[in-house]
């Protein structure tokens, strides 16, 4: 994955070019993704921000998630259930998918190139311009089998 700092700095320079003023509160839940490797849920990311020092309100979590989410600048992926998870979508487009348990809600991230020839292929063959996708698989992980 590129680096914290590419993505950090991409998302803050994102939201000042695109009018938003800098608060403390969305810049705190930006670093905060951007430290991450993988996605994680609003009540997650309030806990870290709460665990290194930084009280940041869950609505003020939210609201920020959904700006970075306009922007793009965001992945979100509903993991069931209700559950919807967040990870930062990287400038250079370098991605990955998620695999998660239906049982016990785990989520394991995993890339596969030959899935991203298969949809590039499929793209073209619908005469489409894919410039953004998402695979999430369901089962049951190890632990739960």
């Amino acid at each position: 994955m590129a680096t914290t700092a590419t993505w950090t700095d991409h998302a803050l320079r994102t939201l000042e070019d695109a009018g938003y003023r800098s608060g403390a509160a969305r810049a705190h839940v930006v670093r905060a993704l951007g430290r991450q490797d993988c996605c994680l849920t609003a009540r997650e990311l309030a806990d870290q921000l709460r665990d290194g020092g930084d009280e940041v309100g869950i609505a003020s979590i939210y609201r920020a998630l959904e700006v970075l989410g306009e922007l793009r600048l965001v992945h979100r992926m509903d993991a069931g259930e209700g559950v919807v998870r967040y990870e930062p979508a990287m400038p250079s487009g370098e991605h990955h998918h998620h695999i998660v348990c239906d049982h016990c809600g785990q989520v394991a991230a995993y890339e596969d190139e030959r899935l991203e020839q298969a949809i590039d292929a499929l793209a073209d063959r619908l005469a489409w311009s894919v410039d953004r996708h998402d695979v999430v698989l369901r089962g049951t992980c190890p632990a739960c089998a």
